[in-house]
């Protein structure tokens, strides 16, 4: 596999552990260039607020970091995977424009710009009723038969729905995986990534299966609320279909306004229907445009694609303050209890230990509370935020 230099560099990065994307994009801007950014010095890496013993041991791990990217390259050879980065041309257009947007995509199939940056999340319940499953079908198999790429995080229920319509409907779609490429999961979608991603003899594919994290990442609830971000970064609008209250549908439906600018839609639900309670409130808060048509959608998304084509949609439509109220996500008792034990920074073994939470669990929590601003990091510590 061919790799360029910078993509090799990035590679190099995300494998070192501690380095994350915003602080793998404030070591590159330091230095200059990816390749640069591996020669910096521990008080360089310190100048990105990181204590001192941290930035040594993150400059020793990134001098030894080749052997471990070139053995990642040559286990992508192994499954047919590639990579992509944010220094090539052929990374998601959408997706670039996002604060931290992962530094390398792992993916499987085929990436086609042209045609992937006219885009639509689908997201939506695991646990949907047949009604969500119907919707989803209409939705998808419309809007991907209009030419336009569904994404979706290829889980059960709704998002499984959502890559189905568009196989049956000869279009393309995304799945992003909250795992390595190496690992599937859910299980029983092996069939349905491999019928995606399998590229026939004239170099196409039905789309993509692709994922931020190293190829051997197991399956773990902390990875998910994460990968949600790309499915919105990656989509001019997310639609959200049968959200029960509390989800993680709905938590990308958040991101996609405050952080990313895009567009929000939602698909009305039987009131009485704990389903649908999410993407109802969603509705009743203003936090969606109520769609009952997939036409609805090719109208609402008529603007950003017009900007898009005309290469303005960055400028045109990045994250602003907004006049509408911020649709509050609702908080689970557990995470009450983080909250309340959060009355000074703290870090996650006192935490544990206030809480009675297990440990995996208290993670799973605390990647929730921080992607709804509840809760930052300081350091290895962590802090309630204050309300704005």
């Amino acid at each position: 596999m061919d790799v360029s230099s910078p993509t090799l560099a990035l590679l190099r990065l995300t494998l070192v552990d501690g380095l994350g994307p915003a602080t793998i994009g404030k070591l590159v801007s330091l230095a200059g260039s990816p390749e640069a950014a591996l020669e910096l010095t521990p008080s360089q890496i310190g100048m990105c607020k990181v204590g001192a013993q941290r930035a040594a041991r993150m400059a020793a791990d990134i001098r030894e970091s080749k052997t471990a990217a070139e053995d990642e390259i040559a286990r992508a050879e192994s499954l047919g995977a590639k990579l992509v980065s944010t220094a090539e041309d052929r990374y998601p257009s959408l997706l670039k424009q996002v604060p931290d947007a992962p530094p390398i995509l792992y993916y499987k199939g085929t990436l086609v710009p042209d045609t992937d940056r006219f885009s639509v999340a689908i997201v939506g319940s695991r646990r949907c009723t047949a009604y969500g499953l119907e919707q989803t079908t209409r939705f998808a198999g419309t809007l991907a038969r209009a030419g336009i790429t569904i994404v979706s995080g290829g889980a059960r229920g709704i998002d499984t729905a959502a890559h189905r319509a568009v196989l049956m409907s000869k279009g393309r779609t995304i799945a992003v995986l909250g795992c390595g490429l190496a690992h599937t999961y859910p299980p029983e979608n092996a069939e349905l990534f491999e019928q995606i991603s399998e590229i026939d003899e004239h170099g196409n594919s039905a789309g993509a299966v692709v994922s931020e994290l190293p190829l051997q990442t197991v399956p773990d609830k902390q990875n998910f609320p994460r990968r949600n971000r790309i499915i919105s970064g990656m989509s001019l609008g997310v639609l959200v279909i049968e959200a029960a209250k509390g989800s993680g549908a709905l938590i990308t439906a958040e991101q996609a306004t405050e952080e990313h600018g895009r567009e929000v839609f939602a698909i009305p639900g039987r009131v009485d229907s704990s389903a649908s309670e999410g993407s109802n409130l969603l509705l009743k808060s203003g936090g969606a445009a109520m769609v009952t048509e997939p036409g609805d959608v090719v109208s609402l998304l008529e603007s950003p694609a017009r900007h898009l084509f005309s290469g303005t949609h960055a400028a045109r439509f990045a994250p602003i303050e907004r006049s509408t109220p911020k649709l509050e996500v609702p908080v689970a008792p557990d995470q009450e209890r983080i909250l309340s034990a959060l009355d000074t920074e703290r870090s996650a073994d006192e935490l544990v230990e206030i809480t009675g939470l297990a440990p995996a669990s208290l993670r799973s929590h605390l990647t929730l509370l921080e992607i709804s601003k509840r809760v930052t990091r300081v350091g290895p510590r962590f802090a309630r935020r204050t309300p704005v």
